[in-house]
């Protein structure tokens, strides 16, 4: 079974043909094709190779499915007996991509 490892937004994803995975937002609309290019390892059965830094030659084709807001956090700061508390929450903006085809 081959897969790859890419990364994106800072993260890396462990990928196969017809996976789905969630990364950070990605511009790019509801049903486009998106390129990830950034291969830091391919394993193809047997045969791994490992990027320095990037494996070049090699991308990871996916299709986006949908953009969402993931659930809420809230981070909530606070000084006892000192009268001070804060709370800020955010949502972070997401893209679920399904993974067709790692392209060598």
């Amino acid at each position: 079974m081959a897969y790859a490892i890419i990364r994106s937004g800072g993260k890396q994803y462990r990928v196969s043909p017809g996976q789905t995975i969630t990364v950070e937002k990605i511009a790019a609309e509801r049903g486009e094709k998106v390129t990830f290019d950034d291969v830091v390892l391919l394993a193809d059965g047997a045969k791994v190779t490992a990027g320095d830094p990037k494996v070049f030659g090699v991308t990871v084709v996916g299709e986006v499915l949908e953009q969402f807001k993931d659930r809420k956090v809230i981070a909530f700061k606070f000084r006892r007996r000192k009268g001070y508390h804060r709370t800020v929450g955010h949502r972070r903006l997401l893209t679920r991509v399904r993974i067709e085809a790692i392209d060598q």
